[in-house]
């Protein structure tokens, strides 16, 4: 059972350790290590490299394609090792700004839990902000406060792009769409905001863009979510999250490539989140997962 996160601050009783050479981090003793100030200075370099790719940018100022793929044959895999992730929000704040999120927090295409065990067999889920400012020592989940922790970890989520999504099939107008890659898009000159596939989606990847100028193309009022950067990943980049990621907990690649260095990360036997539903997702994880109804 999963106790949901509000605004309350709660403390979380759990003790610091110093991170090993490699910046894998003990999942009982993540909460309060203070690790948030050293990736943000290891991702600064590569939020300065990743920033003026942006999806509102000519095509002349995007970099060439740097590896071509057979759209049809492609098996594009993502994996997260929440076994890796110090919740330094980086990624969060890389997907805004690459894909013109509006900057209110309740408006991600990618996000950042931070999952507490206790000791009485609860789990109790926070994510302040989405994560974009980092996780401190205090979660704000309901319920924590004085319970023994018996484990803590982070999670990062994002869209799954799913092999059966369900967001396409009850998508009125076809404006939610499958490409031959398997990377599921919306055609936003099709959308009519009816929210259907938001409400579809059992992972919570989706929500209305706001009115305004500052969305993704121009449109508001019209179904959003992660779209693996398409426009990125088409021209043989990497997802912006993946890019900045000081620690290496996301990763992205081409299955169908013997030489593609996913294959490390596949050969550690990543599982779906929640494969009971049926959808088949193509983003896996390594590390600790929480089961939730």
């Amino acid at each position: 059972m999963a106790d949901r996160h509000n605004d309350d601050p709660q403390q979380a009783n759990c003790e610091c350790a110093n991170p090993s050479s490699d910046l894998r981090l003990d999942r009982r003793t993540v909460i309060g290590c203070g690790l948030v100030l050293v990736a943000g200075v290891a991702g600064a370099a590569a939020m300065q490299q990743l920033m003026p790719i942006s999806a509102g940018a000519a095509d002349e100022d995007l970099a060439p394609i740097a590896k071509a793929y057979d759209a049809e044959t492609a098996q594009l895999t993502f994996v997260v090792d929440s076994s890796k992730c110090i919740g330094c929000g980086l990624c969060v704040a890389a997907c805004k700004e690459e894909n013109r999120i509006p900057g209110e927090t309740q408006y991600n295409r990618t996000w950042v839990e931070r999952h507490v065990h206790t000791t009485d067999g609860k789990v109790h889920i926070d994510s302040p902000d989405a994560g974009i400012h980092g996780f401190g020592a205090v979660a704000t989940a309901p319920g924590v406060a004085g319970k023994k922790v018996a484990a803590a970890f982070f999670t990062p989520r994002l869209c799954m792009q799913c092999e059966n999504p369900p967001c396409v099939s009850v998508c009125p107008v076809s404006a939610t769409y499958s490409t031959p890659e398997g990377v599921v898009l919306i055609d936003e000159s099709r959308c009519i905001g009816c929210g259907y596939c938001v409400t579809a989606c059992p992972y919570g990847a989706r929500y209305v863009l706001p009115a305004g100028e500052d969305t993704p193309l121009g449109a508001s009022g019209v179904a959003d979510k992660c779209t693996w950067c398409f426009h990125r990943i088409t021209r043989g980049l990497e997802p912006a999250c993946v890019e900045v990621c000081p620690v290496g907990a996301r990763q992205f690649g081409n299955a169908a490539d013997a030489a593609d260095p996913i294959h490390a990360s596949l050969a550690e036997h990543p599982e779906p989140l929640w494969p009971e539903y049926g959808t088949k997702p193509r983003l896996l994880y390594l590390g600790p997962l929480t089961e939730e109804a």
